[in-house]
């Protein structure tokens, strides 16, 4: 059922998305453009900056997970990282190939492909997923 709260949460996940894949994007850019690393190479690193940014917003403000302990959000954050990674650099350099387009082009429609149908979906259900109120009663 969708709701004024899950609403607001998405929309709090798409900031906290945006905000991440802006640092993200800009130092693939530099990485690619100033410092000639290949842009998959460069996706991954800042992709890696970007999520760094990404899980602090999101425990804390979009999905107010602080409360819970952050070790296995941490370790789940970083298999979606990985998992985020590796299609966006794939999704990019396929894309760039097959479409004949510029790769900061592609990046964007990956990015927003990634962003809603795998980072979200995992990050809202897996990764900062409240426990039924009987556990999180016991977690204090």
């Amino acid at each position: 059922m969708i709701t004024i709260k899950s609403i607001f949460e998405f929309a709090k996940a798409q900031v906290s998305a945006f905000t991440g894949g802006l640092l993200d994007y800009s130092v693939m850019i530099l990485c690619t453009e100033l410092l000639h690393i290949h842009y998959t190479i460069s996706i991954a690193i800042g992709g890696i900056i970007g999520a760094v940014a990404n899980f602090s917003v999101n425990r804390y403000w979009t999905f107010g997970a602080s409360q819970l302990p952050v070790g296995n959000q941490l370790v789940k954050f970083i298999f979606v990282v990985a998992g985020s990674i590796t299609l966006k650099s794939s999704g990019t350099y396929l894309f760039t190939n097959w479409l004949n387009l510029d790769y900061k082009l592609t990046r964007i429609m990956v990015d927003i492909i990634v962003s809603l149908s795998f980072n979200y979906i995992l990050q809202k259900y897996w990764v900062f997923k409240k426990p039924p109120i009987e556990e999180f009663e016991q977690l204090d």
